[in-house]
């Protein structure tokens, strides 16, 4: 059973890939993907038949609403359409757990996470879709205890604590928030790392959310391992909003 070199590997991995080789990969990056791919096998978890799932996207369709003389009085919200309310299979964006071009179905395990996903604003309408997987799936569930995300000064912990510490980087890694300003290299860890899961023959990653306490995320390969059943909208009427101080204030004169 291959081991993690050090309870810093996934730094040292991240940096591998994004600063110096991605795509021609180092002795030391494979020797981590090895790790990563056996220890997976001890983190799944196996979602059965019928399993519910949460899908949103920001926006909704407006239907006019007639009045019972046929006199237009409004307009009515409804759900995106059901091939909406799944990503295209030829125009897919870089994601944290895909590449630029291959699709991948990102899902949560209850509304408020999946709609808390879209970053919505205040008074915007967004469609959430309810989704059941049509077969088992098994994905690799990176959701770790925060708690475990430990640093060492000197010297490196057992085995055990060295996986658990890589593992909680990782799910960290899945879990940092994404903006439409990331760079492309920002997602190459996570890309990499899912790509590895799905050549082992995975169906997908649950990771934490970064947005939502109630729920996790589900993102799966298979864009017909899931099934939309029901659609409906809603309008966002709250949105809350926590802020941390960064280091190195300016004083500005």
């Amino acid at each position: 059973m291959a081991e993690f070199k050090s309870w810093r590997s996934f730094w040292e991995f991240e940096h591998a890939v994004k600063r110096q080789m991605r795509y021609v990969r180092t002795t030391d990056t494979e020797a981590f993907l090895e790790a990563v791919g056996q220890t997976a096998g001890r983190r799944i978890e196996v979602l059965p038949v019928g399993t519910t799932l949460w899908r949103a996207q920001l926006g909704v369709n407006w239907r006019p609403d007639y009045d019972k003389d046929g006199d237009l009085v409004g307009e009515t919200p409804w759900p995106h359409d059901k091939d909406r309310m799944k990503p295209l299979r030829d125009c897919a964006t870089e994601g944290r757990a895909n590449s630029k071009g291959i699709p991948c179905l990102y899902l949560a395990t209850d509304r408020d996470t999946a709609i808390a996903e879209v970053r919505p604003w205040i008074g915007s309408y967004v469609s959430v879709g309810l989704f059941r997987t049509d077969r088992e799936l098994r994905v690799v569930k990176c959701v770790t205890d925060y708690g475990l995300r430990r640093y060492w000064i000197k010297g490196e912990p057992d085995a055990t604590e060295r996986e658990e510490a890589v593992w909680a980087f990782i799910d960290a890694a899945f879990a940092h928030p994404v903006t439409p300003i990331d760079n492309v290299a920002d997602y190459a860890p996570t890309q990499i790392i899912a790509e590895l899961f799905k050549a082992h023959g995975y169906d997908g990653i649950a990771y934490r959310s970064s947005v939502s306490k109630t729920g996790h995320n589900v993102a799966l390969f298979d864009l017909d391992a899931s099934e939309v059943v029901e659609g409906q909208p809603f309008e966002v009427k709250t949105v809350e909003l926590q802020s941390r101080a960064m280091e190195n204030p300016a004083q500005y004169r």
